[in-house]
């Protein structure tokens, strides 16, 4: 089965965060809202993401893309 996550919002409510960088990337201690979302759900055996982004996609597209990278480095 696989998990939609919508995060094509533009966060107003959270401006002073939102302004560069999209909501679902506002940190929550070293993490993006949106990893811990998604840590939530592999939990319960969910690894199929679908996102569906707008606002600032590209940049959600470079963190994952980077979080692979950097997993692969380091042990």
């Amino acid at each position: 089965m696989k998990v939609v996550i919508l995060c094509g919002s533009m966060g107003t409510r959270l401006k002073e965060e939102t302004e560069f960088r999209p909501k679902p990337l506002v940190k929550i201690g070293n993490r993006p809202i949106l990893w811990h979302i998604m840590k939530i759900y592999s939990h319960y055996g969910y690894q199929d993401f679908i996102l569906c982004l707008g606002y600032r996609g590209e940049m959600i597209k470079e963190y994952f893309y980077y979080y692979e990278i950097m997993n692969m480095i380091s042990p």
